[in-house]
């Protein structure tokens, strides 16, 4: 029961509903370049489907975990 109700809290940390980002990005997007100055435009396009790809520059950039990108990002929402 502890084990199972640990993977889903895991699983939505892990992530993050598309349309919850999607419809938040550009507020989110403003909040991360006033953390992180120097990511461009091209490191925060969000591309529907492609979320994935999005947390990988972010987690290159800032040199986070994905699991830390997907938090931070929650709490910027």
């Amino acid at each position: 029961m502890v084990i199972e109700l640990n993977i889903n809290v895991y699983k939505k940390l892990l992530t993050m509903d598309k349309l919850e980002l999607k419809g938040k990005w550009n507020e989110i997007k403003g909040k991360i370049k006033q953390s992180y100055a120097d990511l461009s435009d091209d490191d925060l396009t969000y591309q529907e489907g492609k979320e994935d790809e999005l947390y990988g520059r972010l987690q290159q950039k800032t040199g986070k975990s994905r699991d830390e990108v997907i938090k931070w990002l929650r709490s910027l929402g």
